[in-house]
């Protein structure tokens, strides 16, 4: 289980990206601190380059472009990392990444816990925030590929911390808190051995702040 979750940190990435490595090295630093949730999201727009992403999903990239428009940008790149859902920095320059890990923090705090068979997870009400959306996000935490062809072609990269499914799971309700209970088998990926849990307000359909973060691995 992990420690007490200070900034949920989200990478969007690309096998086929000569940029990304850099970004896709300090992620996996960062995944190793007990106060941060480290999530790899690979997007598939760079796949016509030459290597098709083995991990890309199409939904990842349109959770960036909304990520985008909540932040009035105009274009979207790799590798990007957002901090609690409120900013993003170019996920390969260090010096961004630290300034933006000293500033955030999360105001909430999930109790979780998990055995085989059921998650259970608690947050209190605090009429201070807003409604706020559950996500449940599950991941691979480390995998190595042979990039054959495209921008780091002859290269083996590491990866950790690799998205592979994100839902939906409940709505929160400062005034009443939630409670939430879940079957492991049926939530959980063949392909996947840790998941984790993710308070994250909305704006116009767009997503915002980040308010509590868990996870745990198998």
């Amino acid at each position: 289980m992990q420690g007490d979750t200070r900034v949920v940190v989200e990478l969007f990435t690309s096998q086929g990206c000569s940029s990304c490595p850099p970004a896709d090295a300090i992620l996996s630093e960062l995944a190793e601190r007990d106060d941060v949730l480290a999530l790899a999201y690979h997007v598939d727009y760079w796949d016509y380059i030459g290597w098709p992403d083995t991990f890309a999903d199409a939904a990842h990239s349109d959770y960036q472009r909304e990520y985008a428009r909540a932040f009035d940008e105009g274009s979207i790149y790799t590798p990007q990392m957002i901090f609690n859902g409120t900013e993003g920095v170019v996920g390969s320059r260090r010096g961004e990444v630290n300034g933006a890990l000293a500033s955030a923090s999360l105001p909430l705090s999930f109790d979780m816990n998990c055995d085989d068979e059921l998650m259970h997870a608690r947050i209190a009400a605090n009429p201070a925030y807003g409604e706020a959306v559950v996500w449940l996000v599950t991941y691979q935490s480390r995998a190595s590929v042979d990039i054959e062809r495209g921008e780091n072609r002859g290269r083996t990269l590491e990866y950790t911390q690799i998205v592979t499914d994100r839902r939906a799971v409940g709505v929160w309700d400062p005034t009443e808190g939630l409670v939430l209970k879940l079957p492991v088998k049926d939530v959980m990926r063949d392909d996947s051995d840790g998941m984790a849990l993710v308070l994250q307000q909305e704006e116009d359909g767009l997503p915002g702040r980040v308010l509590a973060a868990a996870a745990v691995d198998f």
